[in-house]
């Protein structure tokens, strides 16, 4: 890791500033971390100092997370990002178009599982090949009979 300079010392926050200005736990700012999505510098004591755009890139991970979409992702958008330098609102856009898609497909397959929750009322799982939720559009059929679904996850 990178030393800060005295210059860039007193500009630079500690994981408790941080935790502090953002809500999160100091466990969760070692968490993202160690996954690679912010970055610290040393100090000379060999404390963890953070710049002050990692408070914008904390915002983004958890507004991103809110939407469900997985840290991988998040990591390989923020890699994206110039170092030490705030995301703007023209970041925010570019990043946010890329995750639109996913999220308008997301938000669908949720829409159509909410609206065919209520066939299961009558069904008590007694009919899993012809389930929509288990079996959608009877896609097992073609594997032959017996059970073929346990737990798709």
């Amino acid at each position: 890791m990178e030393r800060l300079n005295a210059e860039n010392l007193g500009k630079a926050l500690t994981v408790g500033q941080v935790a502090e200005r953002t809500g999160l736990a100091v466990s969760a700012i070692h968490f993202y971390e160690a996954k690679g999505l912010i970055q610290s510098r040393r100090s000379s004591g060999n404390q963890r100092r953070y710049t002050r755009d990692v408070l914008r890139r904390l915002a983004v991970i958890k507004i991103a997370q809110r939407t469900g979409i997985p840290l991988a992702e998040i990591a390989e958008a923020l890699a994206t990002l110039p170092e030490e330098r705030t995301p703007n609102a023209k970041d925010w856009g570019r990043l946010s178009a890329q995750w639109r898609e996913d999220l308008d497909k997301r938000i669908e397959r949720l829409t159509l599982l909410r609206d065919q929750l209520s066939g299961c009322i009558g069904c008590g799982c007694l009919s899993l090949s012809a389930c929509p939720l288990r079996n959608p559009m009877d896609e097992l059929a073609e594997e032959g009979s017996g059970a073929r679904l346990v737990d798709p996850d």
